[in-house]
């Protein structure tokens, strides 16, 4: 039953994507194809490494209404434009090598992240809670102080900063998207061979070392794997918050199993095919371009607030 379901949201993200890819095909054929294979792309490792990430947090911090976001991560990213904007001035952001910044980007998130979760955690893990009030206190400094930057910025360069404060999936490079779809694939594999440690951890702490788990090193461990898979996309296109809550919540819902190899690949493949869907629809069937993100946010928004007013339990 959950294999079927599992292959039936395989074959729906497939289906969308080569309907994204073929839809109203023309002449030059080979160059919208390499150009919509590169959208494509961006597109399922944002939705992939969001929905995974997501699934993998929310066990280990026992919430489902939680996402990676919460710890800053999107915070960072916005002060990270905000100042090079502001240290090299329009031009100078332009002129960055895109390669370089995008290594950059992630090294930076990786490691503040690792450090968050090495200083707040180094007594156990029984300091989840602290984690993640640090986060979003983090969170609120970060994008306070990207608010002060802000405002020294002429309107030319506010507008460079305002452009990469949301996801947009139309010129992704490819040898950024490359690197990317690499370490999604690797972080991937890494959370399946997880996956069975992850179930143990969604029972508890005290239930997991009964059991004989290393609880403190394996969520570490899934920490470190959230900590990268987030950074990617959001290092690829920019920050999509409730993205992950969307594509968990639907993962819980479609594919009812507490086993997280189910569950991490689930919530992949529908995190991709919402972002694959939403592409298609605003910019196939609209014409609109840009507004991707917005929609999605407004709706995992909602979801949010319906899942809190509703008090799901865990």
């Amino acid at each position: 039953m959950v294999k079927t379901r599992l292959l039936l949201v395989f074959l729906t993200c497939a289906a969308l994507a080569a309907l994204f890819l073929g839809w109203n095909l023309r002449d030059p054929k080979p160059l919208i194809l390499s150009l919509r294979a590169t959208k494509l792309g961006a597109l399922i490792v944002v939705g992939g490494a969001i929905g995974a990430a997501t699934v993998i947090f929310q066990t280990i911090t026992a919430n489902r209404l939680l996402t990676p976001g919460i710890v800053g991560f999107d915070a960072l990213f916005i002060f990270m434009q905000t100042m090079l904007v502001l240290t090299l001035g329009g031009t100078g952001y332009a002129t960055l090598p895109h390669l370089a910044q995008f290594g950059t980007e992630i090294a930076t998130m990786v490691l503040t992240a690792l450090l968050l979760f090495g200083l707040m955690l180094k007594k156990g893990t029984q300091d989840m809670l602290r984690l993640i009030l640090t986060g979003v206190i983090l969170g609120v400094l970060l994008r306070g102080l990207a608010g002060l930057a802000q405002r020294l910025l002429d309107p030319s360069e506010f507008a460079i900063v305002q452009g990469a404060s949301f996801a947009s999936f139309g010129g992704v490079d490819k040898t950024q998207l490359w690197i990317a779809l690499c370490l999604l694939g690797l972080s991937l594999l890494a959370s399946l061979q997880l996956a069975r440690h992850l179930d143990i951890v969604a029972l508890g702490r005290t239930t997991a070392q009964s059991l004989g788990l290393a609880y403190d090193r394996v969520v570490l461990y899934a920490l470190g794997l959230v900590a990268v898979l987030v950074a990617v996309s959001t290092a690829l296109v920019g920050p999509v918050t409730f993205l992950g809550l969307l594509a968990a919540s639907l993962a819980y819902a479609i594919v009812p199993t507490w086993r997280h190899v189910y569950l991490i690949p689930a919530a992949a493949l529908i995190g991709a095919s919402i972002l694959i869907f939403g592409q298609f629809v605003f910019e196939r069937l609209l014409g609109l371009q840009s507004t991707l993100a917005v929609i999605v946010e407004f709706v995992g928004g909602l979801l949010f607030l319906a899942l809190v007013l509703r008090r799901s339990p865990r």
